[in-house]
């Protein structure tokens, strides 16, 4: 049952493809530190393949067939493939799920203030997903993300990740002055609200002239201290304005991302891995994108989902528990000429799905956490978990002995080498995917993806001979038979 490191079987031919593969995946996480950049880089890639936006062959009535590659973007946050195969869609598709959103801070509706003794400038924050707080202190942060005005401008925001920009972060406290700090649980080290982010540190200059002609006309009388926490947020206001056209009455109609600065970096003397921001899970993100490129024709339907809103239960219009799917799947079967309500639910039933999301990758320097025989190693091949969940499975999916025996199958026959897993010892910990939300439609499904490690901090580290084996497993399973 033991798996050899997977560098050892590769020809010189696959070794060149894992490379160029891998340098591709650096630059998808580059160019996607958010779900909305994820869902541009993505349709810019398959658009350029032959995909078809699903709600423009709606329009036109264009007639579905075999071979048609159709996508569908949900509130620029979610999106669905599909790769027409020659079976009836009521028969059912081989399914790819990934979610496209990772942890990261997220600046609020009210978020830009000056300390109280106006020496510097803040965006509050408030966490999103499961974090170690304390991680995110200390380190250049970026701001990527979206500003909607009233008049329904959008203006595009992306600082810290060019060379140029400036870069922010998150104060910590300095040794010399810790010993209470460090006295305190990890949990509590860092509070939530002191995650906020130094944006300034520099005021409003006002020319001596303006300072005269002003001198003596605020009927507020503003104190010193006052007057410069006014003028520390002004500064960091008239840059916005200048620079993006924005007031600060627009933050309550923006999202922005607060994610590392820095890009996506090959890790070891040797090279063999990716150490990057947001891998869980846009590596099984890439992946699986990158395996609906390549497939030939098929026998089911192809299709790939990429999700939002994973990392907090799946929830929300761009969530796994919204109906975006089964709509899209919907409209998909009418422009084939095979819809009905009884045929959608055939189809989603006698799918099959590899719901494909990260695992922990066995780390020697934390051994004691993990159940060693059962635990994911890097640069051992793609990761199966049979079950996730905690507490006796809570939260699972738990995928049945058939199906597993059918993926054991097809990944034989293409030698693609693969691992099973669990997420940890017993009792120790767990985590959940969107396994279950799509086993509710009585399809089969499992998790399947790549091992990582630490995971869920802003830095995480994969092996590109598991990325390449990932993308060639998902080749495999939806270019295979039904079960």
């Amino acid at each position: 049952m033991g798996k050899s490191n997977l560098w050892e079987n590769y020809s010189q031919k696959q070794l060149k493809e894992l490379e160029k593969l891998n340098q591709e995946y650096r630059e998808f996480l580059d160019n996607g530190k958010t779900e909305r950049e994820c869902i541009d880089t993505i349709v810019n890639i398959i658009e350029t393949a032959g995909y078809q936006e699903l709600e423009s062959l709606i329009k036109t009535g264009k007639k579905l067939k075999k071979g048609d590659k159709v996508y569908s973007v949900w509130m620029n946050k979610s999106i669905a493939m599909f790769q027409i195969g020659a079976k009836p869609l009521e028969e059912g598709m081989n399914i790819l799920g990934a979610h496209i959103d990772s942890p990261r801070l997220d600046v609020k509706q009210k978020p830009l203030y000056a300390d109280a003794d106006g020496s510097f400038t803040y965006l509050d924050t408030h966490y999103y997903g499961g974090v170690k707080k304390y991680q995110w202190v200390a380190l250049p942060l970026a701001i990527h993300g979206v500003v909607v005005k009233k008049d329904g401008t959008t203006v595009e925001l992306n600082v810290g990740d060019n060379e140029d920009d400036p870069v922010f972060f998150v104060s910590d406290l300095l040794v010399h002055l810790a010993g209470e700090q460090l006295e305190k649980k990890a949990s509590k080290v860092i509070e939530g609200e002191a995650l906020d982010l130094i944006v300034g540190n520099k005021p409003l200059i006002i020319k001596k002239e303006d300072k005269a002609a002003s001198a003596g006309n605020d009927p507020d009388k503003p104190t010193d201290v006052d007057r410069a926490r006014r003028l520390m947020k002004a500064g960091v206001l008239g840059i916005l304005k200048e620079s993006y056209g924005i007031e600060e009455e627009d933050f309550i109609s923006a999202e922005l991302e607060i994610v590392p600065a820095g890009k996506a970096r090959e890790a070891g003397f040797d090279r063999s891995m990716i150490l990057a921001y947001g891998q869980d899970d846009r590596v099984c993100a890439f992946t699986s994108m990158r395996a609906m490129l390549d497939i030939k024709a098929t026998e089911r339907t192809a299709c790939c989902i990429l999700v939002d809103k994973e990392e907090i239960g799946s929830v929300g219009a761009t969530g796994m528990h919204s109906r975006f799917f089964e709509n899209a799947v919907a409209e998909l079967m009418n422009l084939a000429g095979d819809y009905s309500e009884l045929k959608l639910r055939r189809c989603l039933a006698h799918s099959c799905m590899l719901s494909s999301d990260v695992n922990a990758g066995f780390d020697p320097s934390y051994a004691s956490c993990f159940e060693k025989k059962n635990a994911a190693f890097l640069g051992r091949g793609m990761v199966f978990s049979k079950y996730t969940g905690s507490r006796g499975k809570s939260g699972s999916n738990d995928a049945n002995a058939e199906y597993q025996a059918h993926l054991r199958k097809i990944l034989d026959e293409r030698k693609v080498i693969y691992q099973t897993a669990e997420l940890g010892k017993v009792d120790v910990g767990g985590g959940g995917t969107i396994a279950y939300i799509l086993a509710q439609y009585g399809m089969n499904v499992i998790d399947c993806g790549v091992a990582v490690l630490n995971m869920h901090a802003p830095w995480e580290a994969t092996n590109k001979a598991d990325v390449y084996e990932t993308y060639r497993g998902y080749i495999a399973f939806v270019e295979g038979a039904a079960l």
